[in-house]
């Protein structure tokens, strides 16, 4: 498994939605262990194509320790329940700050796995917020797009400060 380099806020491909995943092989499942290596490495507990700079729709998610990774291919959340629910959020990519987003409680996705088989999972909790915040990666949009102008500017603020 190799590491792969994170690209940072602001660069572009953070804004641009990714293209379905057509072909399933070795290649694949290899780069899908490297994308949850350098999750690991970051540290974090999502990650998508997008953030090392492949537009292409695949994310991995491991909440709960070795042994629990999720991986998902080509997601495409189906419903949401009215509920709403906020959580502190972050990104690879942004490291060093977080903020709350709100989002629906409950979803309903479809997704195909490494060998292209096409599944649906419904989740809620904190892998519901993951996978609408990757999701939202892999479409082109960035977790501060869901804050308020005023917490997106001051989030851009503290990070700037952060790089130095």
């Amino acid at each position: 498994m190799a590491l792969l380099p994170i690209v940072r806020y602001p660069d572009q491909r953070l804004r641009q939605p990714c293209k379905p995943i057509e072909t399933f092989d070795t290649q694949l499942a290899a780069l899908a262990d490297d994308l949850a290596a350098t999750m690991r490495a970051a540290p974090g507990i999502g990650i998508t194509l997008a953030h090392v700079g492949i537009l292409e729709r695949l994310t991995v998610i491991e909440l709960d320790g070795p042994g629990s990774l999720g991986v998902y291919v080509n997601p495409v959340i189906e419903w949401v329940s009215p509920e709403m629910r906020r959580h502190t959020e972050g990104s690879v990519s942004m490291p060093g700050v977080t903020d709350e987003v709100e989002r629906p409680a409950r979803i309903r996705l479809n997704y195909q796995d490494l060998s292209g088989a096409t599944k649906t999972e419904e989740a809620d909790g904190l892998l519901s917020v993951c996978l609408q915040h990757e999701i939202d990666q892999l479409d082109g949009i960035f977790w501060i797009d869901r804050l308020s102008r005023l917490k997106r500017e001051r989030i851009i603020k503290k990070y700037g400060k952060l790089k130095g």
